[in-house]
């Protein structure tokens, strides 16, 4: 199912025009697109496929007027809820309010489509909401997405919020970026007290549709020891290797 599921996203995205970053006006509705390969999928400092690698394809259409629908796929590891492949269905809307500020308001439904009880209570929704500025070269985004009460996260609500800053290097393809976050309620679920905080510091290097990146990523979870499980939530490295259409 998983290859199959790669696949069908690899298809579609292949049928999509260069991405944001190498924009090619199409008319009012642009499509962009690709394929990325990771060495570990981490959602928030916590790692959804078990440390193994991850296939993470995706495609976008965006309206001129701001509106946009798409859809972002990753493997995971293989459980009895959720299967071996995570699909986020999203839609929103994203304009520039000011110069170098601009809003992106969304809505995201996490689907896990050969999960036992997919469709079911491994499924949930999230929105968000995200605000950023350009100064020079560098980008700061405040995120704030929440997740109303849910039998996926365990009949809570659930808050995420977080802080971002990237910044190319004049005359690289170097682009440095730096993240931190803060999760409480049902998303929560493996730290204890329901909270914990997440963070990361990475650089990427773009070469025409290549993109090649490091990351490194941790949280303030206590480790307790047993591999098996601190593996989840411990530090780690995460390198990438992306391709847009």
């Amino acid at each position: 199912m998983t290859r199959l599921f790669a696949a069908a996203l690899f298809a579609l995205s292949g049928l999509a025009v260069p991405a944001a970053a190498q924009e090619v006006p199409t008319g009012p509705i642009d499509v962009s697109g690709g394929v990325e390969v990771v060495t570990d999928y981490r959602f928030r400092g916590i790692s959804l496929s078990g440390g193994d690698v991850a296939v993470q394809p995706t495609i976008t259409l965006s309206h001129d007027s701001g509106l946009y629908l798409g859809a972002w796929g990753s493997t995971i590891e293989d459980t009895p809820a959720f299967g071996e492949a995570e699909v986020d269905l999203y839609g929103g809307y994203a304009t520039e309010v000011a110069p170098g500020t601009s809003i992106d308001l969304g809505l995201t439904y996490y689907w896990y489509p050969d999960g036992e009880r997919a469709a079911g209570p491994s499924d949930y929704v999230e929105a968000t909401g995200k605000l950023s500025h350009m100064l020079g070269p560098v980008e700061a985004t405040a995120r704030l997405s929440y997740a109303p009460s849910q039998a996926a996260i365990g009949h809570d609500d659930s808050l995420y919020l977080a802080a971002d800053l990237s910044a190319g290097i004049p005359t690289t393809p170097l682009t440095l970026s730096a993240s931190a976050g803060y999760t409480d309620g049902g998303l929560a679920a493996l730290a204890p007290g329901g909270h914990y905080w997440d963070w990361s510091l990475g650089a990427s290097a773009s070469f025409g549709r290549l993109t090649a990146g490091i990351k490194y990523v941790d949280t303030d979870i206590p480790t307790t020891g047993v591999k098996a499980v601190d593996k989840y939530f411990d530090s780690g490295v995460v390198l990438s290797l992306g391709l847009s259409f």
